[in-house]
């Protein structure tokens, strides 16, 4: 029986791994997390090693503004319980379900993002800007890096959502519901890197 034929009540409990070539994306793309996890890590170094080389720039104490950094953090923790949802819903086979919680999830990826723009739009205000100093190029390439990830994650999720729309939940289209919602927890765990090393060590000082 080809992928196609699959209606919704003769789907398995784990429609993500219900194939071979379903369970290699997932291998896949862990591996690829693996690689990201280097670039990531990559950076986060370089961020630490600059990040008192501040010129004649601000320092990190005097520019963030932890509150806006909180209620992104809480908007990004939310966005990941929703795609938690989402699969949830995906191994039950409510399909409206699951198309209510990606909804919900790029929504508030799009608020963080919304909030990141308004963060940058402040700093530049402040003086600190890409040029800066080695401190502010290291901070914009590190925190612009992630936040490309999460508007990669809201369009990638928002075309899942028009695939899903048009040919219904598959053992296809599965296993990508699942690959992205491991990719949004990633892009959330990074973030709370960024929280912790960026933003509250850029308090302490």
């Amino acid at each position: 029986m080809s992928a196609h034929h699959h209606v919704e009540g003769q789907l398995p409990h784990e429609p993500e791994r219900a194939t071979m070539e379903g369970r290699n994306k997932i291998l896949g793309f862990w591996i690829f997390l693996g690689a990201e996890t280097v670039l990531f890590g990559t950076l986060f170094s370089a961020y630490l090693a600059l990040r008192h080389n501040i010129g004649d720039g601000p320092a990190a104490s005097e520019i963030f503004e932890l509150s806006t950094t909180f209620i992104a953090t809480m908007i990004l923790l939310f966005s990941s319980l929703m795609s938690v949802f989402a699969v949830q819903a995906m191994h039950q086979h409510k399909v409206k379900a699951m198309i209510g919680w990606l909804i919900a999830t790029v929504v508030l990826g799009l608020c963080f993002l919304g909030l990141e723009i308004f963060e940058f739009n402040a700093y530049v205000g402040e003086g600190h800007r890409m040029p800066t100093s080695a401190f502010s190029s290291s901070f914009y390439t590190l925190v612009g890096f992630h936040g490309a990830h999460v508007a990669f994650g809201v369009l990638w999720i928002t075309l899942l959502i028009l695939q899903i729309l048009k040919k219904g939940l598959t053992v296809v289209t599965a296993p990508k519901i699942y690959v992205s919602a491991i990719y949004w927890h990633f892009i959330d765990v990074v973030w709370v890197f960024i929280f912790t090393v960026v933003y509250l060590m850029g308090k302490v000082g």
